[in-house]
Parts: C-alpha cells; structure tokens; sequence
C-alpha cells in the first residue's frame, strides 16, 4: 500500500499564493501519474493538474496561468504552487497518485484551501 500526506493548505487572500506538497510512502514500486484534484462543496471532484513521470503536465482551464505541479522523483513528492489565487479556488484539495504495475490509484486525505479577505 501507498500512504499519502499532504501538507500546506490554509487561508489566503485573493490574489495570493499558496504551496501545496504530497509526499507519498510505504511499499512503492514505481510511480506513474501524480496529480491534485479538488472538491468544493456541492460540486463534484475535477482535476486541477497531473503530471507524469517524464513531466508533462495538463491543467484545467481555470488554473493555467496560475498554477504550477512539479514533481520530485527522489522524494516521491508531488507539488502544486498556486499564485493569484481567487475565492472559486477555494475547496479540498486531494493528491493522486497512480502505480501503472498495480493498477492502482491512491488518494491523500485532502487539505483545505480557503482564498478570501
């Protein structure tokens, strides 16, 4: 199995910005896909970003521009850097992470985001 922790949610301003990271641990094979997802309340989980493990990278729409994902193979640790943040960017926010050998996807317990004044 495949632990995930998240870390550095909070409350920001708009127009701020805010680092999210994932670490994942336990008995891992090799990581495919690591991505963040987020849920604000009454809608249904999107995506925000993934990126591979060769680094390519896909955003949603409302994020491009704004948001970053990165990855750190070594550390097994996948990041989000979020700046000019806006109120509709507030939600839980999950990490992702996907084992191809496994085929199996694994989530984080989710961080609170929260932009507003």
């Amino acid at each position: 199995q495949v632990q995930l922790m998240e870390s550095g949610g909070g409350l920001v301003q708009p127009g701020g910005s805010l680092r999210l990271s994932c670490a994942a641990s336990g008995s891992i094979f090799r990581i495919n896909n690591m991505g963040w997802y987020r849920q604000a309340p009454g809608k249904q989980r999107e995506l925000v970003a993934r990126i591979t493990s060769s680094g390519s990278t896909n955003y949603a729409d409302s994020v491009k521009g704004r948001f970053t994902i990165s990855r750190d193979n070594t550390k097994n640790t996948v990041y989000l850097q979020m700046t000019s943040l806006k109120p509709e960017d507030t939600a839980v926010y999950y990490c992702n992470v996907y084992e191809a050998i496994r085929a199996s996807h694994y989530w984080g317990q989710g961080t609170q985001v929260t932009v507003s004044s």
